[in-house]
């Protein structure tokens, strides 16, 4: 019977390990500083901003968390964009409301990527480099 007991703490110690190994992976970049490379949207500049090439743009809010984590890889992507063809910003949904109103952003944090203008890709919730990055490639 003690046998089973030990089985139990050792699957719930590996699984605490797996989940701080991961909250410490997304947490990681939170708090680090903006690229330079990355783009600012507003209502202002939206529809000038996304009409030509590919645009990917993060909308988030300052009180979301899970947007504080996205923040960090949405610019290192920035930072590491050697395209001119590809744009990558973030667009705050409290400052710039009508952008997102009209796109129907509900939920964020929320990537939207732009083709020509057009709506060709949305991802909700949090989404790594990778994805980010292969979600640009299907679209070149």
């Amino acid at each position: 019977m003690a046998y089973y007991w030990y089985i139990i703490i050792i699957i719930v110690a590996a699984l605490a390990f797996f989940m701080i190994r991961r909250y410490r992976m997304f947490m990681s970049g939170v708090d680090t500083p903006d690229s330079e490379k990355l783009l600012r949207f507003t209502d202002k500049n939206f529809s000038h901003q996304i009409k030509n090439g590919i645009v990917l743009i993060d909308f988030w809010a300052e009180w979301c968390q899970p947007c504080k984590i996205q923040g960090p890889i949405v610019s290192q992507l920035a930072e590491d964009n050697t395209d001119k063809n590809v744009k990558i910003g973030k667009l705050n949904v409290e400052k710039s409301p009508k952008a997102a109103q009209k796109l129907g952003i509900k939920n964020i944090p929320t990537i939207i990527i732009f083709k020509s203008g057009k709506e060709a890709k949305r991802m909700i919730g949090l989404k790594n480099k990778k994805v980010l990055e292969k979600a640009i490639l299907e679209l070149k």
